[in-house]
C-alpha cells in the first residue's frame, strides 16, 4: 500500500514541478477587447494543433470542449495500437474486456456500458474516421497507422450521435501522402510475441495518392490454465493471432472536390478469455470433487495467472467495411464545405466459454456458429454543410444507419452439471435447519431422487439454442452553430432530432427437452417427499419447494421458453443539444461553460429473461418474459473550464468542473437466475479535469500529464433487487477517485547522424469497485502501471531499434469482478495484462 502511495505522489509531484516551472507572467490578462484579427501569430507551437471535435477543423485551444489528443508521436512512443493502450496517457478513460476481446468496454469518467449483451449499446461511442462504430467492442483491434486520437469527455450526442452520453473516442488514421515511401516495423517480446507490419504509400498523377497497410501479430496467452477433467487441451489463454490489411485512396479530381475511400479487413483467431479465482468459496470442494481435484485453484492468488477451464475459449473474430468520404468545397454560402460519408461494415464473432470457470465439467459454450455467435451488419450515410460568414460558423447535417444483429446463443451442461447442482442444493437445504436434521448423505443423488428419474438423465447436453434477429433503422438532423457575438465572445448552439425503429424477433429451444424441471414442474409433491424424506419436517418442506425449482429450472433448463417466438418493437424519437459559451481574454486564455442533453437509445435485452412475475420488472423467477425492452438514458452535464497556451505557445494547461447527472442509467444485472437491464433512476458523476501538455525549454524533453478527480454516486431511492441492495447512495462502480498519468520524452542527437529517444508514461488509478453490484469483494486496490520505451536510431527516420517493457513494475489487477457462476460465496475476475517487453525495429525507405 505505502507503494502505490508513493507512485501517486510521483505523479503529483511530477506534475507540479512542471507547473511551477511556468512563468507566472505567461498569465497575466491582456485588455480583453484586442480584436481577434489582430490577435498574435506566435501562439502556433502546440496551440496550432489541430481537431475535428466539431466535425470541423479547429485548433484544439479553441474548442469549448474537455478532450485529451494524443498526437502521432506520442502514439508510437507508447506503442498504442488498439482503443486500451489508450489509458496510459488518457486519465478518465478506463477499457476491458471480458469473457473474449469482442466484449471490450469503454468508460470515460466512470461511465460506459455495463454487460455484454449485445442488445447494450454503448455510452461512449468509437468513430473511426467519421464511421460509427456499432459497439465499443467492434471497434477494438489494431488500429494501423494513426494520425491522432481525440478523447472528448462528457456527452457529445448532438454532433456525434446517441450511443455518445458518456463521451467519444474520435480516431483518425495517417490519409495517403503525395510521396512515395515505404515502412516496415518487426516486433518481438515475451510471451512468444511477434509482430509485422508494413505500409506503403504512393502518388498517383499530380494530385492523387493511395496507402496500404498490414499487419500480423501473434502471442502465446499469458494466463495458464489447468483444463480439468477436459476435453479441452490448450492450457494457455488470452493468446493474440491477429491479420490486418487496410487500404486507402485519395482522389482530387479537381480544386475543389476531395474523395477519401478506405477498406479494411482483419480477422482474429484466439483464446480468450478465463476468468481467474479472486475468492474461494465453499462451492469450490463440490467442484474440486467432480474434476478429480483439478476443479478451482487451492489457494486463491491472482497473482499466480493460473485459471481453470476444462472447455475451450476460442474465438473467431472478422471485421470489415469500407468507407468514402467526399468533401466539396461549393461555391454555395460563402464557399460552404459539402460532405459525404458513406459506409458499409460486417462484424462477427464466433465464441466458445467455459460458463463455468472451472476444471469441472458444468455448464459451458460451443464455440461455432450455431452456438455462439453475433453478427452486426450496418449501413450508414451521413450528409453535412458547414461554412461560414465571420459572424456564424454553423453546420447542418442528416444522418441515416440501417442494423443489422444477429445472436445465437446456447448453453450445454457437462456431466458435472447433475451432481453439481444437487449436492449444492441438499447442502443449502441442509443449511437452512438445524446440523444433523438433513440427511446429506449420497448427496449427488438427491435430484434423482426428488424427481424419480434415473441419474445421469436429469442435465444432460444441450439444454438451450436461441436466435435473436434485430434491426434498428435510425434518422437524424443536425445542427450546430457558432456565435462570434463579440470579439472575444462564442456561443455555440447546437440541435439534433434523433428517430429509430428497432424490431427484434427471438426464437427459443431446448433441444434437450429440459427434463429435470419438466420432472420438478409436473410432479412438485415429489419433491416434498424427498425432502421430508431427508429429514426436513413436513410443516416446513412447501416453503423449501420454490427454491428447489427455482434451481432446477435456470433458464437453460426452463421447458416453459421451449418453442416461444416473441416479435418486439421499439420507436424512440428523442431531442438532444448543448448550450457553449467561450471567451477569451487573451490570445492566450480562454475560458467556457457548456450544458449538454445526452441519449443513449432504448433496446431489448438479447437472452433469456424469467421473473417471479413474467414481467422485467419482477425479482427472480422461472416464468418467462417476452417484453425483454428497457428504455433510453439521458445525461445532462454541465461544465466550466478553461484553455490556456502559455511559455510562447510550448505549454498548454487545461482545466475543467463537470457535472453530469444520468437518468435511467442502463445497468446489466444479474438475478440468481438471469440477466435483465435494469434502469437505475439516478446515477450523478461530478468531479475535474486536469490536462497540460509541454515542451519544457530543455532541447528534446517534452511531457504529457493529467489529473482527474472523480466523485460518483447513485441516487438514494432503493431498488427492488436483491443483487442491487449496495447500491443506493453508494459510489458508482468502475470510477475511481483519482486518475492521474504523465509521460516524458526526451530525444537527443548524437554521432552526427543518430537520435536517441526515450519515453516513460505512468498512470495511477486509487481504489474502485470493478462490478455492477458494488460486491466488496469486487474491490481493486489503487495500483499504477508504468510503460517505458528507449530507442535509437538515424535522424532522418530511416531506421529505428526500440526496447520496450509495458507494466514494468508486473501491476496484478482486475479489469472487471464478478460471481463465480453458480457457486454461491466465490469471485472470479478477469486481469489486465501482466509485464511484457520486448523490441521493435522500424524501417523507412
Amino acid at each position: 500500500m505505502k507503494s502505490v502511495k508513493l507512485g501517486r505522489q510521483a505523479l503529483a509531484w511530477s506534475i507540479v514541478v512542471a507547473l511551477a516551472g511556468v512563468p507566472l507572467s505567461a498569465l497575466a490578462q491582456e485588455d480583453s477587447d484586442q480584436r481577434r484579427d489582430d490577435m498574435t501569430d506566435d501562439v502556433t507551437v502546440l496551440g496550432g494543433t489541430v481537431v475535428t471535435a466539431q466535425k470541423r477543423e479547429e485548433q484544439l485551444q479553441d474548442v469549448p470542449i474537455t478532450m485529451n489528443v494524443v498526437p502521432q508521436q506520442l502514439i508510437e512512443d507508447v506503442g498504442i495500437r488498439d482503443i486500451k493502450d489508450l489509458q496510459i496517457v488518457v486519465t478518465g478513460l478506463s477499457v476491458t474486456s471480458t469473457g473474449n476481446e469482442a466484449q471490450t468496454t469503454a468508460r470515460i469518467r466512470g461511465v460506459g456500458t455495463v454487460g455484454d449483451n449485445p442488445g447494450l449499446e454503448s455510452s461512449v461511442g468509437v468513430v473511426i474516421d467519421g464511421v460509427y462504430r456499432a459497439r465499443t467492442g467492434v471497434g477494438f483491434g489494431d488500429l494501423g497507422q494513426l494520425d491522432r486520437i481525440e478523447v472528448l469527455k462528457g456527452p457529445q450526442g448532438t454532433v456525434f450521435g446517441k450511443n455518445t452520453s458518456a463521451g467519444l473516442i474520435n480516431i483518425i488514421t495517417q490519409a495517403p501522402l503525395n510521396l512515395r515511401q515505404t515502412t516496415a516495423n518487426v516486433t518481438v517480446g515475451n510471451y512468444g510475441a511477434i509482430g509485422l507490419d508494413a505500409s506503403y504509400n504512393d502518388q498517383v498523377g499530380e494530385n492523387s495518392a493511395f496507402s496500404i497497410y498490414a499487419a500480423t501479430r501473434q502471442r502465446d496467452g499469458f494466463v495458464d490454465v489447468n483444463t480439468g477433467v477436459g476435453p479441452r487441451t490448450k492450457t494457455d489463454d488470452v493468446t493474440q493471432d491477429f491479420n490486418s490489411v487496410r487500404g486507402q485512396l485519395m482522389l482530387r479530381p479537381n480544386d475543389a472536390v476531395d474523395i477519401r475511400i478506405i477498406g479494411d479487413y482483419s480477422t482474429r483467431d484466439e483464446y480468450c478469455c478465463v476468468g481467474v479465482t479472486t475468492v474461494r468459496g465453499p462451492t469450490a470442494a463440490i467442484v474440486n470433487a467432480l474434476a478429480g481435484g483439478n476443479g478451482i485453484i487451492p489457494v486463491a492468488d491472482p497473482s499466480d495467472y493460473l485459471a481453470y477451464a476444462n472447455r475451450d475459449t476460442n474465438q473467431e473474430i472478422t471485421d470489415q467495411g469500407i468507407s468514402a468520404e467526399v468533401n466539396w468545397y461549393t461555391p454555395w454560402f460563402g464557399d460552404s464545405t459539402f460532405t459525404s460519408i458513406t459506409a458499409l461494415r460486417g462484424w462477427d464473432a464466433i465464441s466458445g466459454t467455459d460458463i463455468d470457470y472451472s476444471g469441472a465439467d458444468i455448464l459451458y459454450r460451443v464455440g461455432e456458429k450455431e452456438t455462439g455467435y453475433v453478427e452486426f451488419e450496418t449501413f450508414s450515410q451521413e450528409f453535412r454543410l458547414t461554412g461560414s460568414n465571420g459572424i456564424v460558423d454553423w453546420m447542418v447535417g442528416m444522418y441515416y444507419s440501417d442494423e443489422d444483429l444477429t445472436r445465437n446463443e446456447s448453453v450445454t451442461m457437462g456431466n458435472a452439471y447433475e451432481p453439481y447442482l444437487s449436492i449444492a442444493l441438499i447442502n443449502n437445504v441442509a443449511s437452512l435447519f438445524p446440523a444433523g436434521v438433513v440427511d446429506t448423505s449420497n448427496p449427488g443423488a438427491f435430484l434423482a431422487q426428488a424427481t424419480g428419474l434415473p441419474p445421469g438423465t436429469l442435465y444432460t447436453g444441450q439444454g438451450s439454442l436461441d436466435l435473436y434477429k434485430q434491426n434498428a433503422n435510425g434518422f437524424a438532423l443536425f445542427t450546430n452553430e457558432t456565435f462570434h457575438a463579440t470579439d472575444a465572445l462564442d456561443l455555440t448552439v447546437g440541435l439534433r432530432y434523433t428517430s429509430e425503429d428497432k424490431k427484434l424477433t427471438s426464437n427459443y429451444s431446448n433441444p434437450n427437452g429440459s427434463t429435470g424441471c419438466s420432472a420438478a414442474l409436473g410432479n412438485p409433491e415429489q419433491l416434498g417427499a424427498a425432502l421430508v424424506a431427508r429429514g426436513v419436517p413436513a410443516a416446513a418442506a412447501p416453503s423449501v419447494i420454490p427454491t428447489l425449482i427455482g434451481f432446477m429450472c435456470l433458464p437453460w433448463a426452463n421447458p416453459l421458453h421451449n418453442g416461444r417466438s416473441t416479435q418486439q418493437d421499439e420507436n424512440e424519437t428523442e431531442w438532444s443539444g448543448t448550450f457553449k459559451a467561450a471567451y477569451r481574454w487573451n490570445e492566450s486564455f480562454m475560458t467556457f461553460f457548456s450544458a449538454a442533453r445526452g441519449y443513449k437509445s432504448g433496446g431489448f435485452n438479447l437472452d433469456r429473461v424469467q421473473t417471479a412475475t413474467g414481467l422485467s420488472s419482477g425479482g427472480a423467477g422461472i416464468f418467462t418474459v417476452d417484453d425483454t425492452s428497457f428504455p433510453g438514458e439521458f445525461a445532462d452535464s454541465y461544465e466550466l473550464g478553461f484553455k490556456s497556451t502559455l511559455a510562447d505557445g510550448n505549454l498548454l494547461l487545461n482545466g475543467s468542473l463537470f457535472y453530469t447527472e444520468f437518468t435511467d442509467f442502463q445497468l446489466n444485472s444479474f438475478l440468481g437466475t438471469s440477466y435483465v437491464v435494469r434502469s437505475i433512476p439516478e446515477l450523478t458523476v461530478k468531479g475535474a479535469d486536469l490536462d497540460l501538455i509541454w515542451n519544457t525549454g530543455v532541447e528534446g524533453l517534452s511531457m504529457q500529464a493529467g489529473i482527474t478527480y472523480l466523485d460518483s454516486k447513485y441516487g438514494d431511492d432503493p431498488l427492488p433487487d436483491a443483487g442491487l441492495v449496495l447500491l443506493p447512495g453508494a459510489r458508482g462502480g468502475f470510477a475511481p477517485k483519482w486518475q492521474d498519468s504523465v509521460a516524458l520524452t526526451y530525444e537527443w542527437p548524437f554521432a552526427d547522424t543518430l537520435v536517441g529517444r526515450f519515453n516513460i508514461a505512468a498512470r495511477y488509478t486509487s481504489e474502485y469497485n470493478t462490478g455492477s453490484d458494488l460486491d466488496p469483494e469486487k474491490l481493486q486496490d489503487a495500483y499504477t502501471l508504468v510503460n517505458a520505451r528507449i530507442g535509437f536510431g538515424r535522424a532522418d527516420g530511416l531506421w529505428m531499434l526500440e526496447l520496450w517493457g509495458q507494466n514494468l513494475t508486473d501491476e496484478t489487477y482486475q479489469q472487471v469482478g464478478f460471481d463465480a457462476p453458480l457457486q454461491t460465496g466465490s469471485w472470479n475476475a478477469f486481469l489486465g495484462a501482466p509485464r511484457t517487453y520486448g523490441m521493435t525495429l522500424r524501417l523507412k525507405f
